[in-house]
């Protein structure tokens, strides 16, 4: 692990705003931020940009962003703590554990933003709009939280409208290019260090916003796996 890495993550230990696998605060995240506001979760938040312009522009609501590398935590952590945003937080940790930290209706809302696609048909499991996932974030999320997704991925992007379909998701609204037509609203015209490299090199970013209002079934799992195997990729 290279210096610059270490130094922060000996930094981020000391960070308010910084906490490690919190399974202490499910269910007391308002004590935590010392008031009653709607809780939205940024997850696999990278360097946070997310968690922190939605922590700008709604000061009336708390913001978290999970991610399990503490050095990419650190800027967003350390960008917080600077501009003194109170409603803004971050847990390392993979997000698979992420119903050891919150529980039943504790979170408004979710932001996926930018995550790996998992691009090989062998690790779609790993995919977090999934409903593998899916089914974590159906635990913690109040009634009518929406889940936004942002990807640059079309892969991830078909396969999240397949998965929307299957289960008979509520879809709000979707795009295929978020910049090309209309104004863009603020909270969508955030961008994080990984749109701007534009690793899937679409030259388009996608967004969908749903709800998980419907049961998630198991053994439709398997009809997914068929409807989005593509020939070729393992």
């Amino acid at each position: 692990m290279g210096q610059k890495k270490l130094i922060r993550f000996e930094e981020i230990r000391h960070f308010s705003n910084v906490l490690e696998y919190p399974s202490q605060m499910k269910g007391k995240w308002h004590e935590f931020f010392g008031n009653n506001h709607p809780i939205t979760l940024e997850l696999a938040c990278g360097k946070g940009e997310y968690a922190v312009g939605l922590g700008r522009l709604h000061p009336e609501q708390n913001f978290i962003g999970i991610d399990i590398k503490g050095n990419r935590i650190w800027r967003g952590a350390k960008t917080a703590l600077e501009e003194k945003l109170d409603n803004v937080a971050f847990i390392r940790s993979a997000i698979d554990q992420v119903t050891n930290y919150f529980t039943a209706q504790e979170v408004a809302g979710i932001w996926i933003t930018f995550p790996d696609p998992q691009l090989r048909e062998s690790r779609s499991k790993k995919r977090l709009t999934h409903p593998r996932f899916l089914r974590l974030y159906q635990q913690f999320l109040a009634p009518g939280g929406r889940v936004h997704l942002k990807t640059d991925s079309p892969v991830l992007y078909t396969f999240t409208l397949e998965v929307i379909n299957l289960f008979g998701l509520s879809l709000l609204y979707h795009t295929d290019n978020l910049y090309g037509g209309a104004d863009v609203s603020a909270e969508l015209s955030i961008k994080t260090h990984y749109e701007g490299l534009d690793i899937a090199g679409s030259q388009c970013i996608h967004y969908i916003c749903f709800l998980l209002d419907q049961p998630l079934p198991t053994e439709k799992d398997v009809i997914l796996k068929k409807q989005t195997s593509e020939p070729g990729i393992d």
